[in-house]
């Protein structure tokens, strides 16, 4: 239980590095879940949502942040 709220958050935290990124462009994130099988639900809102970019920037960069910051995590998934 303490471990998986260690690793809740750091994921909190490489959240927070790349959300100014995300805002500048008028969009978000949002962490939906951290799962038993150490992958990590995400929401993109604002202009992220359905953006044609949405899963470029979800695949390099908010996943690489979170793998960079927590190498336990195993995937990043769009919500």
């Amino acid at each position: 239980m303490a471990e998986s709220k260690f690793i809740k958050e750091r994921v909190v935290k490489a959240l927070e590095r790349v959300r100014p990124y995300l805002q500048s462009d008028g969009g978000d994130i949002e962490l939906i879940e951290v799962a038993d099988d150490m992958s990590v639900k995400v929401k993109l809102t604002g202009a992220c949502h359905g953006c044609p970019y949405s899963m470029q920037t979800l695949k390099a960069g908010v996943e690489q942040a979170i793998m960079k910051e927590v190498p336990e995590i195993k995937r990043v998934i769009s919500v």
